[in-house]
């Protein structure tokens, strides 16, 4: 469990200069905060105090309406709005998924959603589900498209009937200039290509999730895209996708937590949440020993706001 110290302290004491009554409480919250470092106690996670630093955090690819937080969803906000997540991207990932999506945006402000449509499921699109997304897009909280993209691994769908959906899917991504959000997996050649061939460039994305090779690094970085980095990046035998993410120019990265999959290391195994996104961070910092902790949450953050246009 750790705490984290927000650098503002010392605005406060200057204010309390001018409001004398205050300096009580000031130094109350000082001898607190020295009394958990030299006496640390072992809190849940919901009920710790959490210092945070001034620097806010996005997760840009949650699962918020899985049923897996249907019984502490609120409480899995609230630890991370507590944590310092500033800001949650939801997705969709089928027509059902992406209007539970855009139905939780609607009730947080700090929520924002996708709409589309997995690779897995696009056997099942029917002919009025475009449509609905495009009703779905004129909510202000609908910011990207997807995730899509090709799926070899599974073949849940078969991969033909992925490579038409994917085309058709960016084809709505453009008329409706929302950005792409693209799974791929053991499909990085034809990923690659259909992105180019559709003009994806032209609304831009980011790679969620990234865990392809150093070629496929290269070719979204080209096409424009952001690197989305996950807690893959803190697992032992992701070296080599450390090494890409050392050499990604961060003004190009994102990061999230792809929750409830994936938790980072030292929470491997267990439920993903958004606020375990810190953990992305500090090990995307290591990487980066020029950089302080502070820079490289600040650039992400940056970054996340720009492709998504959030405030």
């Amino acid at each position: 469990m750790g705490f984290f110290v927000d650098l503002a302290g010392p605005k406060a004491l200057r204010a309390s200069k001018r409001h004398k009554k205050k300096i009580f409480v000031v130094r109350r919250s000082l001898d607190l905060i020295g009394a958990i470092i030299h006496h640390p106690i072992d809190l849940p996670l919901d009920s710790a105090l959490m210092l945070r630093s001034s620097t806010m955090l996005i997760d840009t690819h949650t699962h918020l309406d899985d049923v897996r937080y249907n019984e502490d969803r609120d409480a899995v906000i609230t630890r991370a709005r507590d944590a310092g997540v500033e800001a949650f991207l939801t997705i969709g990932c089928d027509l059902a998924t992406s209007q539970s999506a855009v139905a939780l945006s609607e009730r947080y402000p700090f929520i924002y959603a996708s709409i589309g449509i997995h690779p897995h499921e696009v056997k099942h699109v029917q002919d009025t589900w475009y449509d609905t997304f495009r009703h779905l897009a004129r909510n202000m909280k609908v910011v990207a498209y997807g995730e899509i993209g090709l799926d070899y691994h599974y073949n849940h769908s078969s991969p033909k009937e992925q490579r038409d959906r994917f085309r058709e899917q960016i084809q709505v991504a453009r008329e409706l200039t929302l950005p792409v959000i693209i799974h791929t997996r053991e499909a990085q050649e034809d990923t690659v290509t259909i992105l180019r061939e559709e003009r994806a460039s032209e609304i831009g994305g980011v790679f969620h999730c990234f865990s392809g090779d150093s070629w496929l690094a290269k070719e979204a970085l080209d096409l424009g895209f952001y690197l989305s980095f996950s807690g893959i990046l803190t697992f032992q035998n992701a070296a080599p996708l450390r090494e890409i993410a050392k050499h990604t120019p961060l003004d190009r990265v994102l990061i999230e937590t792809d929750c409830p999959y994936l938790a980072p290391v030292p929470y491997r195994g267990k439920r993903n949440e958004p606020v375990y996104v810190s953990q992305v961070a500090k090990q995307l910092a290591a990487l980066h020993p020029e950089l302080s902790l502070d820079e490289v949450q600040r650039t992400t953050t940056i970054n996340a706001k720009r492709l998504f246009k959030i405030a």
